[in-house]
């Protein structure tokens, strides 16, 4: 796992730090999930696949998630 910090500037952009940028691309679509004071970040599925917003839903709010992200 990799953690590192970033700021949001004053237009709302964020700089994903590079060492987690790994996989991502110019032009790739991501997904931003926010829970309560948590905001997740997701590379977006191929277009062919998107989910609803209820899938996300059920899959990223849920006991197991919570209890997954808890110590972070």
């Amino acid at each position: 796992m990799i953690i590192d910090t970033t700021k949001m500037s004053s237009r709302g952009q964020v700089v994903i730090p590079l060492d987690l940028r790994k996989g991502i691309n110019e032009g790739d679509k991501l997904i931003v999930i926010r829970k309560d004071d948590e905001i997740i970040l997701k590379k977006s599925i191929p277009e062919d696949a998107i989910l609803s917003e209820k899938s996300f839903a059920k899959t990223w709010l849920n006991k197991e998630e919570d209890e997954a992200w808890k110590d972070l």
